[in-house]
């Protein structure tokens, strides 16, 4: 068993002043494997502290001098990419299938933001004046649990790239990933204060750094009602506040799509991380003169895809992170039986024979309305519904009746075509006939799936201020 007791403040592995310790589990086990003391409001005021010392010297260095750093910081992550990979599939519950690349992203992701910084410049001229793009100072920021080293890196990478410090609240059910990510980061050689973390609850850490009045900026990563508590708390001290929040995705199956093709992809686009993805494409829509055609495919594949041991390599949706995410995904597969809408696969409980572990039956729902629960929230599982339309002009309206925007995907035999829908939908990211994936282009919502863009050009001017510098002639 793991226990891990320390945080990292202004460069050192210090004890926290908080007292609390959490278990962390595996969850195909439901056993503890690790226990973590929580950091509290002291903590996160000393790292603030520390934070905002370094900003001071660290604001001011150069380009070259940080792309220094982020090297180093990508060697020292390459080189724990084993221990990453078995933390990320004991601790999630990843398939090994895909806990290699989760492990590979972190490292990536610093590097995309070491691109954004080698090609931005900083200083541009406007007739005869200058733009100055300065960093905004100490950046809070806020991860979730279900990508825990990717934002992580992909955060403060970009933040260090704009000339900020930074202090990390990352989820406490991640904590031995944290503790890997960590301990690189420190063999990387930041100087002192420029990376705080402070592994804690987000109702007493997260609060403190959402209201203290020396973190000028706030990035977070997670739930929709979360992200609208963070923008009050920093309203006060007019944060600069960046959010990228939950998704109920549609999935726009075209009339002239190949269902061959579109079946296997709206299976990867709903059960991409064991369904916990914010945008995840759990709103399946279909033509209503193909539905059938559609059922008969989508519930075989379905019904042969394997839920269970992470370490099995056939294994394409693991356990749950936790057992309060496990007995919410159950209530929301029964308030879609409640409601009237037809279970083509899956449905509550476990797998055949699984006894023990968080792990959901992939199951897919057909006679879906879009105003039934399962279609209005996210539910942050291997949960899908099919939604039938008449026409194209009501798939759109399908699609843009939702509160959320944060990505969506078409599947059309025409890719002109295909576009077409996609510049119709309101969604910060629209995919077209496959899981393309472009760390470069930024990402963030519509609507209440957030404020702001993280990733390339945009992702770094949001830790940054433009200032006019004109002289008179």
């Amino acid at each position: 068993m793991q226990q891990i007791d320390k945080i990292y403040i202004d460069g050192e592995f210090a004890t926290p002043h908080g007292e609390e310790m959490f278990d962390l589990f595996n969850p195909a086990t439901e056993q503890v494997i690790g226990r973590v003391r929580l950091a509290d409001e002291d903590d996160a005021n000393r790292a603030v502290a520390a934070a905002r010392r370094a900003f001071a010297s660290f604001s001011r260095t150069s380009k070259s001098e940080r792309l220094d750093l982020l090297q180093s910081m990508i060697r020292a992550l390459e080189a724990r990419e084993d221990d990453l990979y078995e933390a990320i599939v004991d601790e999630y519950g990843s398939p090994v299938s895909r806990a290699r690349l989760m492990a590979k992203y972190a490292p990536v992701a610093i590097g995309e933001a070491a691109k954004v910084l080698r090609q931005y410049d900083f200083t541009q001229r406007i007739n005869a004046s200058e733009l100055v793009m300065q960093p905004v100072g100490v950046a809070g920021i806020i991860t979730p649990w279900n990508a825990n080293a990717l934002f992580i890196c992909n955060k403060f990478a970009t933040a260090l790239a704009a000339g900020c410090t930074a202090v990390i609240k990352p989820s406490e059910m991640s904590a031995i990933q944290t503790q890997i990510v960590t301990e690189a980061l420190h063999e990387a050689g930041l100087p002192a204060g420029v990376l705080n973390i402070v592994t804690g609850r987000g109702e007493v850490v997260g609060a403190t750094i959402s209201a203290h009045p020396d973190i000028a900026k706030i990035s977070f990563t997670g739930s929709t009602a979360v992200g609208k508590t963070i923008w009050r708390a920093g309203a006060d001290t007019l944060k600069r506040i960046t959010l990228e929040l939950g998704g109920k995705s549609p999935f726009i199956v075209l009339d002239d799509a190949n269902f061959a093709e579109a079946v296997p992809f709206a299976l990867q686009a709903g059960f991409v991380n064991n369904g916990q993805a914010c945008g995840a494409g759990t709103r399946i829509l279909v033509p209503q003169s193909r539905v059938k055609e559609f059922e008969a495919l989508i519930g075989t594949a379905a019904g042969n895809i394997r839920s269970g041991d992470p370490r099995d390599p056939a294994t394409v949706i693991g356990p749950l992170v936790s057992e309060k995410q496990w007995n919410r995904v159950q209530r929301y597969i029964r308030v879609g039986i409640d409601e009237g809408a037809r279970l083509l696969t899956g449905g509550e409980g476990r797998p055949d024979g699984h006894q023990s572990g968080w792990f959901v039956r992939p199951t897919v729902f057909t006679d879906v309305r879009n105003d039934m629960t399962i279609a209005r929230e996210e539910i942050f599982g291997p949960v899908l519904s099919i939604i039938t339309y008449r026409d194209l002009e009501e798939a759109i309206a399908i699609a843009n009746d939702t509160t959320y925007g944060l990505q969506a995907y078409v599947v059309s035999a025409d890719p002109a075509r295909a576009r077409e829908v996609a510049a119709r939908i309101d969604a910060g990211r629209v995919l077209i006939n496959g899981l393309a994936q472009d760390l470069a282009v930024p990402f963030g919502g519509f609507k209440q799936s957030g404020i702001g863009r993280e990733l390339g050009t945009l992702g770094i001017e949001a830790y940054l201020e433009p200032k006019g510098v004109m002289t008179a002639v």
